[in-house]
């Protein structure tokens, strides 16, 4: 069996990798853009099976179907839990909410081994499904943002909605949601991918260790350098500065 995994996050395509290799199945290559996977699927043979994510660093990876006929089965692992998720569970091998679940993926493996007597037909079947899954998506993606997050705790998910959010911070090469609560969560994307899917109108990238919600923001004093100093109500680990370089603009965004 010949895989692929397209995964705009390299640390997240490892990741998963080294998942796959636990169940013994080894990854022939992995992609990190639409613009690359094009190119790639114009000179090489198509794989058995593709990992795919929704959101790459250039596009959606729907884009791909529009250019190449692929003739692969997918599982589609993304961090997207909204409008997505009803769709992909009826058109695809499976779908997998980032963080991924390590028993989650094995099913959804073992649903692919199940489909390979039928790979002919289920293939045939895949053009159309991509279509009307482009299609039913496009609009929603381009128009909507993220409104909640999964989280992995132990051998349970939790739902954790933007209201819910004092503040996204990274730390250690991880990236966390800091709520109410005052408690952290593990997520598995960055602050840069944050920006992009969160409502600008609602959150402001304060550093590159910050994105706060505005109705987070407590306290706003004057900080040495020409800086800012945010005060939360809960978040004490560290402190909360505004870059020189985007005071203007956050001033801008408070209004």
């Amino acid at each position: 069996m010949t895989t692929l995994i397209i995964e705009d996050e390299k640390p997240a395509a490892r990741l998963l990798q080294r998942k796959l290799e636990k169940l013994e199945i080894a990854v022939q290559t992995m992609l990190h853009s639409v613009e690359e996977s094009i190119d790639w699927f114009g000179n090489n043979a198509h794989p058995d099976l593709i990992f795919l994510d929704i959101q790459l660093s250039d596009g959606l990876s729907f884009e791909i179907f529009e250019k190449i006929d692929i003739k692969s089965a997918i599982i589609f692992t993304t961090a997207y839990d909204e409008y997505a998720l009803k769709a992909f569970k009826l058109n695809s091998i499976d779908y997998l909410l980032k963080p991924i679940d390590e028993d989650d993926l094995e099913t959804a493996v073992a649903k692919y081994k199940n489909r390979i007597p039928k790979q002919d037909t289920a293939n045939q079947n895949l053009q159309l499904d991509f279509e009307q899954i482009r299609q039913m998506l496009s609009n929603p993606f381009e128009k909507t943002y993220r409104e909640r997050f999964t989280v992995k705790i132990g051998h349970n998910l939790k739902v954790i909605t933007k209201d819910e959010i004092e503040c996204f911070f990274s730390e250690n090469k991880g990236t966390y949601i800091h709520t109410y609560d005052n408690r952290d969560y593990l997520i598995d994307s960055t602050l840069e991918i944050l920006e992009q899917e969160l409502n600008k109108k609602d959150f402001f990238r304060v550093s590159r260790k910050f994105i706060l919600p505005l109705k987070a923001i407590k306290e706003i004093q004057i900080y040495t350098n020409s800086r800012l100093k945010i005060i939360l109500p809960t978040y004490k680990d560290d402190e909360v500065i505004v870059s020189r370089e985007k005071v203007q603009d956050f001033k801008s965004w408070l209004g």
